[in-house]
């Protein structure tokens, strides 16, 4: 639940252009934002969760396949906000992008997401501490066990941050930028133009060189960075099984989710948050376990389908096992084929029966 905010003193700004090459095939036919999560493009999520923090006025930053936001989500009227976007020309880094919005922004108070983030933090209350502390930019900063495979952000006993450190084997603390700033707008402003400027590595050092306020707000609830496959199953049937917290989920939480026209046969099994896409179809004994099946996608008998993505209309044989793997859109996988952890199939391609095997007991 979220701190009660002003509707009217902040906007919000998503940044949704990048690429996604972490997570390809999949992101060769949509931006990452726009993958099915749960149900429903990975931006529902957040767009609800910066709705109930009574938000409402929102600008996308796009670049890469730009104009399939404003297609799916229009105007934002739908969600309950009102939407604009900016496109980006040339890749601009993280602080680029922000400072390439701000025409579009209009409250002192500037709330940034990236937008492959899923999180469970209370955004009015992080809201709440950038004022009270008067904060120049005021980070949300999440504990994690091992923050040795991230840069670390340490901060004094009034929560105040000292430094941006480099990943190191021993950080001195276990908080890391958890990719969701509060801005006054006049130091988004001050971000020079034309030029990449990421604010990681120059914009939040250089305010601190100037001795500006930058205020951490701690958190240790859900957060996942979906940029990879691994991750991006894992937040999809989080957000199923009611883990990580959305009022996007095109149904009730549980342990799997089955969209409208799918075909599931009486006899397989759905387990560990795994998502059945629109017309898609589960023949008799298959299992599926923690997966995202997109719209279209087919599953024959007996096969064994764990932790892995299946693409738009993507086929797989009867007594083919996958585990951990992603297959593109179109994709065709033969009866008795293995495919294990790792493995990525390109859109369109066929593999015949019993062509990929890794082990012998075919």
């Amino acid at each position: 639940m979220t701190s009660e905010v002003q509707i009217d003193a902040v906007d919000a700004v998503v940044l949704v252009g990048g690429k996604g090459t972490r997570l390809r095939p999949l992101t060769l036919s949509a931006p990452k934002p726009m993958l099915p999560t749960a149900g429903t493009p990975y931006l529902s999520h957040l767009f609800s969760r910066i709705r109930e923090a009574g938000i409402r006025h929102v600008v996308l930053g796009t670049s890469y396949r730009a104009e399939v936001f404003e297609e799916y989500f229009g105007d934002g009227k739908s969600l309950g906000l009102e939407l604009e976007y900016v496109v980006e020309e040339e890749p601009l880094d993280t602080a680029g992008a922000i400072r390439n919005v701000s025409d579009k922004l209009r409250a002192e108070q500037v709330i940034v997401f990236n937008g492959d983030i899923i999180s469970g933090s209370d955004l009015g209350e992080q809201l709440r501490v950038h004022r009270e502390s008067e904060a120049d930019v005021t980070l949300h900063l999440q504990r994690v066990p091992d923050p040795s495979r991230f840069g670390s952000v340490p901060t004094d006993e009034t929560g105040r941050v000292q430094a941006f450190l480099e990943k190191s084997p021993n950080p001195p603390t276990d908080q890391i930028n958890a990719g969701c700033y509060v801005f006054r707008r006049s130091v988004i402003e001050a971000i020079p133009t034309g030029r990449r400027v990421s604010v990681e590595r120059e914009t939040f050092p250089q305010l601190l060189e100037q001795g500006a306020h930058i205020q951490g707000f701690v958190d240790s609830s859900y957060w996942l960075d979906v940029g990879t496959p691994e991750a991006f199953v894992r937040g999809s049937a989080d957000l199923v099984r009611g883990l990580a917290p959305t009022s996007a989920l095109p149904g009730r939480p549980g342990e799997f989710l089955v969209l409208d026209g799918a075909s599931v046969a009486e006899d397989a099994q759905l387990s560990g948050g795994s998502t059945i896409g629109v017309a898609a179809v589960v023949g008799s004994r298959a299992k599926i376990d923690g997966s995202v099946l997109f719209d279209g996608a087919a599953v024959s008998e007996g096969a064994i389908v764990e932790r892995s993505v299946l693409g738009h209309g993507a086929r797989v044989g009867a007594g083919a096992v996958l585990r951990g793997v992603v297959l593109g859109d179109g994709v065709s996988v033969g009866a008795g084929c293995e495919l294990l952890d790792g493995a990525r199939v390109w859109p369109d391609v066929v593999l015949p029966d019993g062509s990929v095997r890794f082990s012998s007991d075919a």
